[in-house]
């Protein structure tokens, strides 16, 4: 039996929807029964709160195979929740390679140490931003702010890399994970095809967007992240937190090998992506 946690977010609903698709019975569990009652999905909800040990140990009874999208801090309660002999597949995010510490960081790399070291098989494959699911908010933000602003102001004139991976990618990885017979833990690095600047992927958005790409005002790090506050006191701009405008200052490129050569998904390129 296959155990969804997470079931009623967007990579939890999308693989949800790719299970049912593919006629894979699963038991999906979340903690709000009405999410999964509004994805109109066949089968019966088992509803868990993740920091309820004995309630998520209940969900998850007699699953061989539990594949969670929740954050990947709630590792350790899935292990200890799980019956022996499960295996996991497992959703991190690639924030774990960032030097600047951050709680989403700090969560994943934690996970990511504990199942390391459970001596469960599986994998946790770590995804670069995700765009593409619906609810989603990355490239949707981006394209409202270009609609706004009159120029871009970028830390580094945006030099720095980005390697998004569209969220059917995301699906595909993870229905080719479930696929896997793993006989130890590992991690995988899910990723688009190629890195960019993000000046560029920028201006690939706004091509999609039909919107006029907006000139790139190169300026320093710290006065954005300073004046990052003030959007939320701006009508109709998104907020932006100032430890987003520092993760602009560095490369996020990956190897994706072992995506193609282990799960054989091979990503769809960004432009592709932005037309769906």
């Amino acid at each position: 039996m296959i155990a969804l946690v997470g079931a009623g977010g967007r990579s939890g609903a999308a693989l949800a929807r790719a299970l049912a698709e593919a006629g894979i019975a699963f038991v999906p569990v979340l903690r709000d029964a009405a999410k999964w009652v509004v994805l109109g999905l066949p089968g019966e909800a088992r509803i868990a709160d993740l920091r309820d040990e004995a309630a998520l140990r209940q969900a998850l009874r007699g699953a061989s195979r539990i594949v969670s999208t929740a954050h990947a801090r709630w590792t350790p309660a899935l292990l200890a929740a799980a019956e022996p002999g499960a295996a996991f597949v497992l959703m991190g995010s690639t924030r774990r390679f960032s030097r600047w510490p951050d709680a989403h960081g700090d969560g994943v790399r934690a996970g990511e140490t504990a199942f390391l070291a459970s001596g469960r098989a599986g994998v946790m494959l770590h995804p670069t931003m995700i765009y593409g699911a619906e609810g989603e908010d990355n490239v949707r933000r981006l394209a409202a702010l270009i609609a706004r602003l009159p120029f871009a102001p970028l830390p580094g004139g945006g030099r720095a890399l980005v390697q998004p991976i569209h969220q059917g990618d995301v699906t595909r990885c993870l229905m080719a994970a479930l696929r896997q017979e793993w006989r130890e833990a590992g991690t995988i690095v899910i990723a688009g095809p190629a890195a960019l600047p993000y000046r560029d992927f920028l201006r690939a958005v706004a091509r999609a967007a039909g919107l006029r790409a907006p000139p790139i005002l190169p300026i320093p790090a710290l006065p954005l992240r300073l004046l990052a506050p003030l959007t939320r006191l701006l009508p109709g701009l998104p907020r932006i937190g100032g430890d987003e405008i520092r993760r602009l200052t560095e490369d996020k490129a990956f190897d994706i090998g072992p995506m193609r050569r282990i799960l054989g998904v091979e990503p769809i390129g960004l432009e592709q992506g932005l037309a769906l």
